[in-house]
């Protein structure tokens, strides 16, 4: 047909699509950009989502961009004040290495931006590439997957005695998770699943006055459906059961604004 485009809409560009009809106040990239940390990987991504979002769009690295040295999105921590919620970023990449960490530079200023949005009756939401490892956990592995154990300790803390902190969100695991510790009481941790493969998702978050809800999308796109659909078999099948989650994984209400 006249116009129509000669091959179908790659993972991201169905995302933006999709991303871009709900006309977002802010896209946040929570790392990740890239597969091997190449520049003209990361250039693609800037192709991809600064063209259709511009300075809406917020992004950070995550372990694959920092896995061979590359330093772009390595901008230790960035706020952005929206309408009802105000975001702190964190870079948790710890170059050449899957699993994460955070510097206490970056956990002071955490700390000062929620006694700020406590301050100003604000909610804050924390956003990173990596998991914090659970504080009660009974085993305490230095190599863990997400972010280091003492790093994370300090990060809970933070989140322990700043009630402005009403979530943390990242990636990083491919999967749906929403944990929840002891030290923070209701506050969500929360891992979304991937763009590229099963499930094929972004999340959303729609902010009200009486607080925030995520609500996830799978890409729809008829060619992006059926590539998740194929990706379900990956590791032996098990993959739909690790990467879906429950529905409460995916969709719920968490703080207050």
């Amino acid at each position: 047909e006249p116009g129509e485009r000669p091959y179908p809409l790659t993972m991201n560009e169905a995302a933006v699509t999709e991303i871009a009809a709900i006309d977002p106040a802010a896209v946040i990239a929570k790392g990740d950009l890239t597969s091997n940390g190449a520049r003209s990987e990361y250039q693609a991504f800037l192709d991809c989502y600064g063209s259709a979002f511009g300075d809406r769009l917020v992004h950070v690295r995550g372990n694959h961009d920092g896995a061979h040295g590359g330093d772009f999105a390595a901008w230790p921590h960035q706020r952005v004040d929206l309408p009802g919620v105000r975001l702190a970023v964190l870079d948790t990449t710890r170059p050449g290495h899957s699993n994460g960490q955070l510097t206490a530079e970056q956990i002071d200023w955490l700390d000062t931006e929620a006694a700020q949005a406590e301050h100003e009756n604000a909610c804050l939401v924390v956003l990173g590439h990596h998991h914090p490892w659970n504080p009660a956990s009974l085993t305490r592995d230095e190599q863990y997957f997400g972010i280091d154990p003492s790093a994370s300790e300090a990060l809970v803390e933070v989140i322990a005695r700043r009630p402005a902190v009403v979530a943390y969100l990242c990636g990083h695991t491919h999967r749906n998770r929403v944990r929840r510790f002891d030290a923070t009481g209701e506050v969500p941790f929360v891992e979304v699943a991937c763009t590229k493969d099963f499930p094929g998702a972004w999340a959303e978050y729609r902010v009200f006055e009486g607080g925030i809800l995520q609500v996830q999308h799978r890409i729809s796109e008829p060619t992006a459906l059926s590539w998740t659909e194929r990706t379900r078999a990956l590791f032996g099948g098990m993959y739909p059961g690790y990467a879906f989650g429950d529905l409460t994984d995916r969709c719920f209400a968490f703080g207050r604004t």
